[in-house]
């Protein structure tokens, strides 16, 4: 099982893209997912954007982490 972790591109710079996870920036390569641009949700496992997502499908998988987190920070 693969842990992807979703954000937004803020910027790309050939097959490197800047992704925001929640305000943390990381560079990633964008190499195996083409035609990413700012703005765009993604995937992101092993420091490479493995899939793109729809506005609605981030927004669910990004409301899925947080409930996840708070659950974890009440134990």
């Amino acid at each position: 099982m693969c842990l992807g972790i979703p954000g937004v591109v803020v910027e790309v710079k050939g097959t490197i893209a800047i992704v925001d996870f929640g305000g943390v920036k990381r560079e990633v390569d964008s190499l195996l997912v083409p035609n990413i641009k700012p703005g765009d949700y993604v995937i992101v496992h092993a420091g490479a954007i493995i899939s793109k997502l729809s506005p609605e499908e981030a927004e669910e998988t990004i409301k899925a982490w947080r409930e996840v987190l708070e659950a974890l920070y009440e134990m």
